[in-house]
């Protein structure tokens, strides 16, 4: 994947915005003699201390997964004053609990973890903690905060309610609309949470029914053969939303092996074989709603600037934030250039 470019602009723009305006506001009748907000220490590409980031993530068995571990590896390469320590991944939580351990033995200066049970892991981030190493928590989250100094993650919430109201717009005029849902396992708090945003979504439009829904396995297997019965099941839609770009690679399939062409797809995740899908635009994928792998170039900057002691460019605190959600943007063939680069295998 190529390098990545910075993502602070995406990640602090509106609140540097609003904090720009309100200390504007609140400091122009304020003595010159004292310092303004924003001349402490802020995060900027300058070679700053040098800082060791421990990074420890589970198994890449899956595209997005892959592309953390990418965009990780990629940002610590843009910085000659990061050494970034990253582990071999794992699904057992016991295996990496080990690897983090090993990590805090290491005495690393930032820990980045994006567990692979964030319950099951807490008690190492504790560990880390109050070992005064703090910890980055990329995503599925510890179960207290006391586990870890940031949390950065995405919005599976805001990703079913963009892709619902996407999918609302472009059917707004059109009476008795149906809408499918295929969604990823049923075990999981996220794929409740993207089911809940898009039916929250599908409220706003009294014209669209949702009327059949089937839970895949964020593999293509999987959304091929859940898609092919959902196809069987239903002659006649207007709309899909499919919650995982990689399972949408086997709903895709299954699509043009029963010749339909006759409704609109929206995808989740932002892999590029869907990027690439919607510029090309021949077929019935049309949008994809984001849960951006970027995040993990995100907390290696959050990282480099917790081991220099700086604040985030662009915000006036002096510290880094505690929890930054991203923003689950809607790609689709008007805005897919600007978005291309970032789309994982």
């Amino acid at each position: 994947m190529p390098e990545l470019t910075s993502r602070r602009g995406l990640l602090f723009g509106s609140a540097a915005i609003g904090a720009g305006a309100l200390l504007t506001g609140c400091t122009s009748n304020e003595s010159k003699d004292e310092p303004a907000a924003n001349d402490q220490p802020a995060a900027d590409d300058k070679p700053g201390k040098q800082v060791t980031i421990g990074f420890a993530g589970p198994q890449a068995d899956h595209g997005w997964l892959n592309a953390i571990n990418d965009n990780a590896k990629s940002r610590a390469k843009k910085y000659s004053d990061v050494t970034l320590e990253i582990t071999e991944g794992s699904n057992d939580t016991a295996a990496q609990i080990g690897q983090i351990e090993t990590l805090i033995n290491k005495k690393v200066d930032v820990l980045v973890v994006l567990p692979a049970d964030g319950k099951a892991l807490t008690q190492v981030g504790l560990k880390a903690m109050r070992a005064n190493i703090p910890v980055i928590n990329l995503d599925r989250i510890f179960n207290t905060p006391q586990a870890y100094r940031c949390w950065i993650g995405g919005d599976n919430y805001g990703m079913g309610l963009n892709a619902g109201h996407y999918i609302g717009e472009k059917l707004k005029g059109k009476s008795g609309a149906k809408v499918i849902e295929l969604a990823g396992l049923d075990n999981l708090e996220l794929t409740k949470q993207r089911t809940q945003g898009f039916d929250d979504a599908l409220k706003n439009y009294p014209n669209i029914q949702k009327v059949a829904r089937q839970a895949a396995e964020f593999t293509v297997e999987s959304g091929q053969a859940k898609m092919a019965q959902l196809l069987q099941a239903q002659s006649k839609f207007d709309a899909l939303w499919n919650h995982d770009d990689d399972q949408g690679v086997g709903a895709l399939r299954a699509i043009e092996q029963a010749g339909r062409d006759d409704f609109l797809m929206v995808g989740g995740a932002g892999a590029l074989s869907a990027f690439q899908a919607i510029k090309q635009d021949d077929g019935v994928l049309k949008a994809t709603v984001l849960y951006p792998p970027t995040m993990a170039a995100s907390a290696i900057d959050l990282a480099r600037v917790l081991g220099q002691g700086k604040g985030v460019s662009g915000m006036a605190e002096f510290e880094i934030p505690a929890s930054i959600t991203l923003y689950s943007a809607v790609v689709d063939k008007a805005n897919v250039d600007q978005y291309m680069s970032t789309g994982f295998k």
